[in-house]
């Protein structure tokens, strides 16, 4: 078994852990965070397969939740923006694997919507991505190109519908 396959097992049973309630949210991030970087890989340059956009993804998702959270921490402007900007460069990385993950894939085998949520910032901008052929594996952006991308490809609606891990989205960390 390769390295990448260990880590989506692994993440399996914490998604597992997390859904029977034997973790919380946070502790979800922070484990996955930590599986991600223990594997001592850095993220691929050249995405040329499923696999490694899918780890792309989740290592750059992970350290902007990181990223994300650290900034809650701070008062003190300057640095709470640093922490803020630094997210958003890694919320960047993670949706060109994204987009890449879903040419791979020749827009085919997927499903994508806009999920509904109750944070305001995020109300009518977050969609969800559904990978059929890989364990449904769930993907989510904000990023306004890959949504015209979708689109063109008559893949996401505009009709709102409810994430399926909407207890975990809806969730705050």
């Amino acid at each position: 078994m390769n390295v990448l396959t260990r880590y989506f097992n692994y993440r399996q049973s914490l998604i597992d852990q997390y859904i029977k309630g034997d973790m919380t949210k946070s502790e979800y991030l922070e484990k996955n965070l930590d599986a991600v970087l223990g594997l001592n890989i850095k993220p691929f340059k050249n995405i040329d397969t499923l696999e490694k956009g899918l780890f792309n993804y989740q290592y750059f998702n992970a350290l902007a939740k990181e990223s994300r959270q650290m900034s809650y921490d701070f008062s003190d402007r300057e640095i709470k923006y640093e922490y803020m900007e630094k997210a958003d460069y890694y919320y960047d990385k993670k949706d060109k694997a994204t987009l890449k993950i879903i040419e791979l894939l020749d827009y085919k085998g997927i499903e994508a919507y806009y999920i509904k949520v109750r944070s305001k910032n995020l109300k009518g901008k977050l969609f969800e991505i559904i990978i059929n052929d890989y364990n449904n594996m769930i993907l989510h952006s904000t990023n306004d190109y890959i949504a015209k991308r979708l689109k063109d490809n008559y893949i996401l609606s505009d009709t709102e519908k409810k994430s399926i891990i909407d207890g975990y989205i809806n969730q705050k960390y």
